[in-house]
């Protein structure tokens, strides 16, 4: 009589890469959090509400003039520039 343990354990599934395998093929392959927003296919639309709510806060603490007329480009790059200025969005 066979152990019933042996019959019903698991074996590894071989067509499964490595963690550090995926990781490498994840990293060649820039993130749209990465990428350059003058190469976004939408960057020339015009900037998402939540661009618009988060760029005004921006400008406002920072006292700039704020721009409603802005591409999703170009809101992201401003934001990003505001960041720095005001500190937000920095890690800490």
């Amino acid at each position: 009589m066979s152990d019933s343990r042996d019959d019903n354990a698991q074996q590894p599934v071989d067509d499964q890469q490595p963690i550090d395998d995926q990781q490498s093929a994840d990293d060649q392959q820039p993130s749209n959090v990465e990428k350059d927003p003058q190469e976004w296919v939408t960057g020339e639309q015009s900037m998402t509400g939540a661009q618009h709510s988060y760029l005004k806060t921006l400008c406002e603490e920072a006292g700039v003039a704020f721009d409603e007329n802005l591409t999703k480009a170009q809101a992201s790059q401003q934001i990003d520039e505001l960041q720095h200025k005001t500190g937000r969005g920095e890690d800490h």
